[in-house]
């Protein structure tokens, strides 16, 4: 997948409006009730970063989750990225 013009950047950030972009990838932070949830959210990213080869940076704080994006093969943000986020917001509106 090629890296996304500025023009593309600008319209994939409008189909995550939760995500923003952030020095080379897009990131979100996730906010859950507790701990245990956060962790059931990561396990299930981690089950679809696997399945589709492209894992997001996770950082866990207690009951947040933040994901970074980015196609570091292709030195940059590519559409995988933003399937993903979509899917990722997916995941946190089924809870």
């Amino acid at each position: 997948m090629a890296k996304l013009s500025s023009d593309e950047l600008e319209l994939a950030l409008r189909t995550v409006a939760e995500w923003r972009d952030e020095a080379g990838n897009i990131v979100r932070t996730f906010e859950f009730k507790d701990f245990v949830e956060a962790m059931a959210f990561v396990n299930r990213v981690a089950e679809i970063s696997e399945t589709d080869w492209h894992h997001p940076d996770i950082d866990i704080r207690w009951n947040k989750v933040r994901l970074a994006l980015s196609t570091h093969s292709e030195g940059g943000l590519t559409a995988k990225d933003f399937e993903l986020a979509r899917k990722f917001d997916g995941l946190a509106g089924a809870r």
